[in-house]
């Protein structure tokens, strides 16, 4: 047989190499659908393990509308972006779910049924200067009519985008909301405004309570209270009034049956006193001594944890630079603080608390004490009294004598414990249910001596961004509220991902090239600006006929001497102007040196090795057919 050309041979390789490129291809998206390599530097890609766990044990169909103005939007490039991160993240949980989550993309052009079906889901809209509007937000549906949704994706919550996906799946996935009981003197449900607010229509919930309220049934216990509702899965008590004996025993009671509480006490409230001229404002200071001595928690309510390293800047006069001092009662606390190994604080990043309180162990307790957060090494005690009469930064900064001990602001209590009430019910009361002295399991408490942890001043920017509430977090007071509800209804799903690392890549290189840059010129340019300054003013003045120092002259004209310093002026005025365009050359002149080489990078270089690597190959490849040829 005639043996087949070398042609043919190719065409026949090529085309056998296509049909294993399509099969390969095929056989992978079937049979690996949901394994994805995530080299981004923070896992941006990479789901948590606590939206796996709940994308797992999903037991109905989901279904997500993701509504994205395509072509309005294709003009702005920063959503555009955080657009492509919020599309992949929801085929990712498609992926995952293997079909119980089903995602559509919807472009609600104007004048279009999506558009209305947009509009009618509660989403917002958010204007251009074409006059159209774009939308980019999320309705979600369960098999029992059940809707949530994200009326915008706002960049500020770039942060915040896997917990506001998983969390609204969570409350699809999950009819039945935890029930949280609240006991405050502070206005959580009505916000700084009070009751009267409320009265009016004008009630704006604090941040924290609203975002409570959005995942679980918060009901607010009577300020008369006698008992503990059935039903109630978490008590939470924040900065409690005066209580009476029995309601303190229904406390008591609560927790030792194995009730979970989560517990806010202050030596001074900030946010009390900011409420304090409206009806309902509790008391600036609060304490549980019996509960808390039957669970071992030593508190005093009269010391204020005062903390060198931990201050807080605050604005003390009107000058923007001058009247700038660090306030060591109001404290910025980050990961360092936080217990890494706990569920509630191992994914916090910050903490704004203010005028906080200390907690310790009792010596000799049956409960564990953990402490959850802690002050610096830098801290010490500082009275109350001092801080409440408005001592000056400056004053309470020279107070604080650093003990080198770090005081727990919050801690988890757990273990066994006793009752409060070891002589029976308060006032020889017959209780309903029979007292008992010892709890039936370990308790399970967490206390925090600080309850302006609520105060959105210290922890989150609130806009109305087309007509909607906006919450833009810069601390995450909110995740430790939440992650510790969650921990104590016995769900930490959410916990894993309630604070993760933005997709802006901060050129990190480049700001410390700037840095040490403008610590080397700075000094020069100011005073280069300085003397221009001062030449502008002299040139004025002459100009003006003024004498050279600065005493008006009688005649209307220059003299010869007054001219020729003006000129004299005009040329050091030209000179310290170029010296200043050299020193801001400086200036950027890494920065810039930096950018030509990662242009010339990504422009030349990959292009240049590539050719070298042909050159390269083609020169070994002739050679090899050369002795070849001569053998």
């Amino acid at each position: 047989m005639k043996p087949l050309s070398r042609r043919i041979y190719a065409i026949t390789a090529i085309l056998c190499a296509a049909v294993i490129f399509v099969g390969v291809n095929i056989a992978v998206d079937a049979t690996f659908t949901t394994q994805r390599l995530d080299l981004t530097e923070n896992g941006l890609y990479t789901l948590a393990p606590g939206t796996r766990h709940i994308i797992g044990n999903l037991r109905e169909p989901i279904t997500l509308k993701f509504f994205y103005s395509k072509k309005v939007a294709s003009d702005y490039a920063q959503i555009q972006a955080y657009a492509g991160r919020v599309r992949d993240l929801l085929q990712e949980y498609a992926a995952l779910s293997h079909g119980k989550i089903v995602v559509r993309e919807i472009d609600p052009e104007p004048y279009t049924p999506a558009e209305d079906e947009a509009s009618a889901s509660g989403l917002s809209a958010a204007p251009t200067d074409s006059g159209d509007s774009v939308y980019f937000g999320l309705v979600g549906s369960n098999s029992i009519d059940g809707k949530e949704a994200v009326p915008f994706f706002s960049q500020d919550r770039e942060p915040y985008l896997e917990y506001d996906l998983t969390s609204l799946i969570y409350r699809l996935s999950t009819p039945k909301k935890p029930i949280v009981g609240v006991i405050s003197s502070l206005p959580l449900d009505t916000g700084a405004g009070g009751m009267a607010a409320a009265l009016q229509g004008r009630a704006q919930p604090y941040v924290i309570y609203e975002q409570l309220q959005q995942t679980y049934d918060t009901e607010m216990l009577d300020p008369d209270f006698k008992s503990i509702p059935a039903g109630i899965d978490v008590l939470m008590i924040v900065q409690p009034p005066a209580l009476k004996a029995e309601q303190v025993y229904a406390l008591d009671q609560f927790v030792l049956h194995g009730g979970r509480a989560l517990v806010f006490v202050d030596p001074l409230s900030e946010l009390s006193n900011a409420s304090a001229g409206f009806n309902g404002a509790g008391p600036a200071v609060s304490d549980l001594p019996q509960l808390f001595h039957a669970w071992g928690i030593s508190y005093d309510p009269r010391k204020i944890i005062g903390d060198r390293a931990l201050a807080q800047p605050v604005q003390v006069s009107a000058d923007a630079q001058q009247g700038v001092a660090r306030y060591p009662v109001w404290l910025h606390l980050d990961n360092k603080e936080f217990d890494s190994s706990d569920q509630v604080t191992a994914s916090l990043q910050l903490l704004n608390l203010a005028s906080a309180g200390a907690l310790s162990p009792v010596k000799g307790a049956t409960t564990k004490f953990l402490p959850l957060v802690t002050s610096s090494d830098q801290a010490s005690l500082l009275d109350s009294d001092q801080v409440r009469m408005g001592a000056r930064p400056q004053d309470l900064m020279a107070a604080i004598e650093p003990t080198g001990k770090r005081y727990a602001l919050a801690a988890r209590i757990s273990g066994p414990a006793a009752t409060a009430f070891p002589d029976g019910p308060p006032n020889g009361e017959i209780p309903a249910k029979p007292q008992i002295r010892k709890s039936v399991g370990p308790i399970n408490v967490i206390v925090m001596a600080d309850s302006d942890v609520f105060d959105d001043r210290f922890w989150v920017r609130v806009e109305n961004l087309y007509g909607k509430r906006v919450a833009a977090p810069f601390a995450d007071n909110s995740a430790f509220v939440l992650n510790a509800v969650e921990n104590l209804t016995g769900s930490s799903d959410l916990i894993s991902l309630r604070t993760r690392a933005t997709s802006d890549r901060p050129f990190t290189v480049v700001k410390k090239l700037q840095a040490d840059a403008q610590a080397r010129f700075q000094q020069k340019a100011d005073a280069l600006q300085a003397k221009l300054a001062d030449t502008q003013s002299r040139l004025r003045a002459l100009e003006q006929g003024a004498s050279t120092d600065g005493q008006p002259t009688t005649s209307t004209g220059l003299t010869p001497e007054q001219k020729a310093e003006i000129e004299k002026f005009k040329r050091d005025l030209v000179q310290t102007r170029a010296d200043l365009r050299d020193v801001q050359h400086n200036l950027r002149r890494e920065v810039d040196a930096l950018g030509s080489l990662l242009a010339f990078v990504n422009i030349a270089l990959v292009p240049l090795l590539v050719a070298i690597f042909a050159i390269v190959l083609a020169i070994i490849r002739r050679r090899r057919r050369a002795r070849a040829i001569m053998v």
